[in-house]
């Protein structure tokens, strides 16, 4: 309790600034979390910390690739029902892979998602917060594991975490990147800590570092972590696909006309964003129209399905398609109308469900479609074990490994969901929130407005928040009361469980809520 205490009131302080700048502070801040992180109890089920260590010890070392797109939602993809994009490249590697969709992030925002798949913790344990923290260099990784495995490692695109500097990060022998967000056309890269300006496009460029890193000889497995910018705004698409679907148009999401049935029972923290800088009134001041918005999305989309073909080609002609284990994500996902938003940060479906796809004909059967919750602070734990590599016990999440190769069934019931308020868009509030195969609960810090709750089997689109109505404008006091007193039947045990849930997984990750927001006895 007192560790737990401790880290949520370090966690208060680094809300507070705007770069983590003092080393220091940074590493007592995360020596701290991954002391709590080992010791509380796994947070997928039942399994011990022993059992799950004999887990880990079932790969072998493989080549592995991971491509990692910027802002990819769930269903972009023609296979998953895009109503125009197609994806032939990405399709194809579905079939004949994995595709787990239930794929979600814990944090919805780029830095603290990408932190999250490298280390395999959560937002609030590794401290990457926000889009302007580096990572502290003495965070262990995952990459950094299969270097001492003796793995040849490789990163070729967007880092991001810190977009002040693009200089080499420990855990890769072969480093290509660029500053923050970098740009579309004619990129300047960091090659090796050598500054290399390259003519083309950027999707285009990256894809040509990965390739050449495939066919280079070598003597040892390699791991290559590939990071595109795209589809990040502002979409600018390759110059042969401008235009590809100017005779098209994206169909806007039911809940995204400004009406009372459509905010009846939400936050009003939503409508009001409306109007803000990630509202559908008043996107990016007002600088960018909708349908325009959605269509060079879709054009920009082209040039990564293009890309991740080219990979997998590399990797046929090189003889190393069949054993090597590559897997397709994104960081986040991306909200296109729904609610009135677009963007991501928030807790909403199409902003924390992600495209995921794992093919390796080596090891398991294409064509599958698995259902399990898989959250990114999954992805370090299952690449170590794939590549037989030991998982540090710091790690909050837990491999799926196993669950690829039909070796195990047992899984986790609900993960954590956090967000922290920015001071660069205030208009979104800091959401600590839990997700199981069926419910969803959100509850927001720093604003008294309501908590929400939804019967995603029979409300997919959460157009009805279940406790939106016991709290109206004229009502004061504690929130979680208010409904505590005024629900009825099986939705107060939904609410009390789901409390329950959320308070559980807070507790065991060491980012303890503040005494006031504890359920009353």
């Amino acid at each position: 309790m007192v560790a737990g205490k401790l880290i949520w009131e370090m966690l208060v302080q680094i809300g507070r600034g705007d770069e983590m700048t003092k080393t220091s502070s940074r590493r007592s801040f995360l020596q701290t979390a991954a002391g709590v992180a080992a010791g509380c109890a796994a947070l997928a089920g039942p399994m011990t910390r022993k059992a799950q260590a004999a887990q880990r010890q079932g790969g072998k070392p493989r080549n592995i690739v991971f491509i990692l797109i910027d802002d990819q939602r769930f269903d972009a993809m023609s296979l998953l029902g895009h109503p125009f994009l197609k994806t032939p490249n990405l399709d194809a590697l579905a079939n004949n892979g994995i595709l787990c969709e239930n794929a979600f992030v814990t944090t919805s925002l780029c830095s603290p998602s990408r932190a999250s798949i490298l280390t395999g913790l959560y937002a609030h344990s590794h401290g990457v917060l926000n889009n302007q923290t580096l990572l502290d260099p003495d965070t262990p990784t995952f990459p950094q594991e299969l270097q001492k495995a003796g793995y040849e490692t490789a990163f070729t695109g967007k880092w991001h975490m810190g977009g002040s500097r693009d200089t080499p990060r420990p855990g890769f022998d072969r480093w290509v990147s660029f500053r923050g967000q970098g740009v579309y056309y004619d990129p300047s890269f960091n090659v090796d800590g050598e500054q290399v300006t390259r003519r083309g496009y950027v999707t285009d460029l990256i894809t040509d570092y990965a390739e050449e890193f495939i066919r280079k000889p070598k003597t040892n497995p390699f791991f290559l972590y590939v990071s595109h910018k795209a589809v990040h705004f502002d979409f600018k698409p390759a110059e042969r696909h401008k235009g590809a679907y100017a005779d098209k148009q994206y169909p806007h999401p039911a809940s995204m006309a400004n009406t009372e049935e459509n905010y009846q029972g939400k936050p009003e923290w939503v409508r009001k964003q409306r109007n803000s800088w990630h509202g559908v009134d008043g996107m990016y001041n007002g600088t960018v129209d909708f349908d325009a918005f959605t269509l060079a999305y879709a054009e920009t989309m082209l040039a990564v399905d293009e890309s991740v073909g080219r990979i997998v080609e590399t990797l046929r002609e090189t003889g190393l398609l069949k054993s090597t284990l590559l897997i397709f994500t994104s960081d986040n996902g991306f909200i296109f109308g729904e609610h009135g938003l677009i963007d991501k940060r928030t807790m909403y479906e199409p902003s924390i469900r992600v495209p995921l796809i794992v093919h390796c004909p080596e090891l398991f059967k294409g064509g599958q479609r698995r259902k399990e919750l898989i959250a990114n602070i999954d992805f370090a734990p299952t690449i170590l074990e794939a590549a037989g590599a030991p998982v540090p016990e710091s790690m909050q999440g837990r491999s799926f490994f196993r669950l690829l190769t039909g070796e195990s069934k047992e899984w986790r019931e609900a993960f954590l969901y956090e967000y922290f308020w920015e001071r660069w868009f205030p208009q979104t509030p800091t959401v600590l929130g839990v997700r199981t195969d069926r419910y969803k609960f959100m509850q927001y810090q720093g604003v008294w407005d309501r908590y929400e709750l939804y019967d995603l089997a029979e409300d997919p689109d959460e157009m009805n928040n279940l406790v939106g109505p016991f709290m109206s404008k004229t009502e004061t006091g504690s929130i979680d009361n208010l409904i505590r007193s005024q629900a009825r039947g099986d939705l107060k045990d939904v609410f009390e469980d789901m409390q329950k849930k959320l308070k559980q997984l807070l507790s065991e990750t060491g980012c303890l809520p503040e005494p006031t927001w504890r359920p009353a006895p």
